[in-house]
């Protein structure tokens, strides 16, 4: 869009706030800057000659104030009180001050006005009796009122007064660059406009609210271009070397301020970072650790290795394991989501786990974690169906600020700000509110998210895994909800994968209900591209995998009376066989089931009869015998 020769076209090249700010001078006699004030920002060179600068505001400010005639900033906040800028000792710092104080009088150092006085210093800059051009600058106005919908009496009385001076500021005319009328502004920095009593802006036209927003893409790559004179590369456009990491570093700093950018090239340094490598460095700057799990030389044999032993310990699940450990070399090489344009700043891993319940989604999790991070305890869980409510996701994030619990922050978020190096399990994802869900868009595509505080935390080094049991039951065929003619009630779920279909049929009806729930049924199907092909089917227990969880559970058991009683457990085969039979029988309950079954059948029984005998440790029993009458087993030990 071409800009208005009469809006901003005076100072080509500068921030477009600090255009809009020069432009209406002449019509605005206040400011509310809001957004970015603690930034750096690109201002053109000096008029003896150089590169592009980076500007911290106060100096951006007077940069463009002074070329329209400005002869001083007076500068007044909460902490540091009154003074005058530039306070150099230089002879442009001598006329600032000399300037001032022919429109305030002599200002003691760090001065500190109560707003009754504040009023008499912005009437000298607003209304002044000489033709000097000067602005006021409140810093921190976010902190002068304790509410601003609450005032206290000398708040109210300050406030008034300014919504006054700004329908009665006087412009003032200076010979110079700019020879029309101008207001001498007064600028109020806020963090948020919000922080100002309402009424001081609303419905008035002295007033110009100016947002200053985060830094674009090109304004990042014009500040990496600047930056790479810190590594010695005093030409980047005769580098193609050096242009591909200013490119590269631009999009990694995405979200980050210019400051920011400024101050991982000063990590950089210190740490011996090349141009090249400073991707890592945002990365160090963005989490705040410097240790790296994903980078540790044994990691890659370690997943090798789990080639081997997480079969033995998810029993049943030869494609899902595979499919899962082809994601989790992609993880470890750093090359999740390589296929996209910009993709540094996703997750590391995106896991969606499918299938019937009990058959080892969650053993999967935990066995991915303790292969990374070598402790399957540092995977972090959230049940979903504990998020069904749409309020419910303050629990993730944090509250907004105003509500009970605000300074707490978020589970999901300050678990992350703690170690961003872990893998995260939301069980049973269908169950949370669908609002809950358009959380997931941020983190899944952009790798962060930012909590009730305003702070951003990163996934970037995560691992996300979501389990769903979606598709084991579908609405019966018919009419919606059900078919009255075909023996159906109105809402009846009929059970869509069954034991004993083939392991491709179970994926594609699964992938088609999932895909069927989050278009149809959520109306989500942005969330769904998100999940990709990192959908894991899990198939349902086979005879030979129940077995082998039998024989697991069994052996468990009696490893755990081993340890607490010193006692050694034999099962004879009669007895072994009989077990495995009762416990096996109900395939589609999974593992969880034979687990259950061997805590009844087995673990109960065995309970009650060593309860009733001498206990004397380093002695060998013998389960000889098993009976079920009715609901009760009996054990006969020997």
């Amino acid at each position: 869009m071409m800009e208005s020769p009469t809006l901003g076209g005076r100072l080509q090249g500068w921030p477009a706030f600090i255009r809009e700010l020069d432009a209406t001078l002449s019509v605005h006699s206040q400011y509310v800057l809001s957004g970015n004030l603690y930034d750096s920002f690109l201002a053109p060179p000096p008029p003896e000659g150089g590169p592009t600068r980076l500007l911290p505001l106060r100096d951006l400010l007077w940069e463009a104030l002074r070329s329209s005639g400005f002869s001083c900033l007076v500068i007044y906040d909460p902490v540091d009180g009154l003074l005058v800028y530039p306070d150099t000792p230089d002879e442009i710092g001598k006329e600032a001050a000399a300037a001032a104080e022919r429109l305030l009088g002599k200002i003691k150092p760090e001065e500190k006005p109560s707003l009754e006085a504040l009023t008499g210093y912005l009437a000298a800059v607003a209304r002044p009796a000489e033709k000097i051009r000067a602005a006021f600058v409140i810093d921190s106005a976010s902190r002068i009122a304790r509410s601003p919908t609450d005032l206290e009496p000398a708040e109210r009385d300050f406030f008034r007064y300014c919504e006054k001076l700004s329908r009665t500021a006087r412009p003032v005319v200076v010979p110079g660059a700019r020879p029309k009328p101008l207001y001498n502004p007064v600028l109020w920095l806020v963090e948020r406009p919000g922080d100002l009593p309402p009424w001081l802006t609303a419905g008035n036209d002295n007033i110009r609210e100016i947002t200053i927003p985060r830094p674009h893409l090109g304004d990042r790559q014009e500040t990496a271009r600047l930056l790479a004179r810190a590594f010695g590369v005093r030409d980047v456009s005769a580098d193609p070397a050096a242009i591909e990491a200013c490119e590269a570093f631009a999009e990694q700093a995405d979200g980050l301020t210019l400051q920011s950018m400024i101050e991982i090239t000063r990590l950089a340094r210190e740490r011996g970072v090349k141009l090249a490598d400073l991707p890592d460095a945002v990365r160090t700057y963005k989490l705040g650790v410097l240790d790296n799990p994903w980078s540790r030389g044994h990691l890659r044999k370690r997943v090798l290795e789990g080639e081997s032993k997480v079969p033995e310990r998810v029993v049943g699940q030869p494609q899902a394991v595979t499919k899962t450990l082809d994601i989790l070399k992609r993880a470890v090489l750093g090359l999740s989501g390589a296929q996209a344009t910009r993709s540094g700043s996703r997750p590391r891993g995106v896991l969606f786990f499918a299938g019937p319940t009990g058959v080892g989604k969650t053993e999967l999790a935990k066995a991915i974690t303790e292969l990374i991070f070598g402790d399957e305890s540092a995977y972090l869980r959230f049940d979903m169906s504990e998020f069904s409510s749409d309020h419910a996701g303050e629990r993730l994030i944090g509250a907004p600020p105003g509500y009970v619990g605000h300074e707490a922050g978020g589970e999901l978020t300050n678990a992350i700000r703690e170690d961003p190096f872990r893998v995260i399990l939301f069980d049973e994802i269908e169950k949370a509110h669908p609002r809950i869900l358009d959380k997931f868009l941020q983190i899944l595509e952009d790798g962060r998210l930012t909590d009730g505080r305003g702070n951003t935390v990163h996934f970037s080094e995560a691992i996300l895994i979501f389990t769903s049991n979606l598709g084991m039951y579908v609405d019966a065929p018919g009419n919606p909800g059900g078919r009255l003619d075909g023996g159906f009630s109105p809402g009846a779920r009929v059970q869509n994968i069954h034991p004993g279909m083939s392991y491709d049929e179970i994926e594609a009806k699964l992938k088609g209900a999932i895909s069927d729930h989050f278009t149809t049924v959520l109306n989500r199907p942005e969330l769904l591209n998100r999940f990709g092909d990192n959908i894991v089917v899990f198939n349902f227990i086979s005879a030979e995998a129940a077995n082998q969880i039998f024989e697991l559970q069994l052996a468990n058991i009696c490893r755990r009376v081993a340890e607490e009683h010193r006692l050694t457990l034999t099962i004879d085969g009669e007895v072994r066989k009989t077990l495995r039979e009762w416990c096996t029988s109900e395939l589609d309950k999974g593992g969880r089931g034979i687990g259950m079954a061997l805590e009844s059948y087995f673990v109960n029984p065995l309970a009650r009869a060593l309860f009733d005998r001498e206990l004397t440790g380093d002695e060998e029993i013998v389960v000889s015998g098993i009976a079920r009458r009715g609901s009760i087993v009996e054990l006969e030990l020997q």
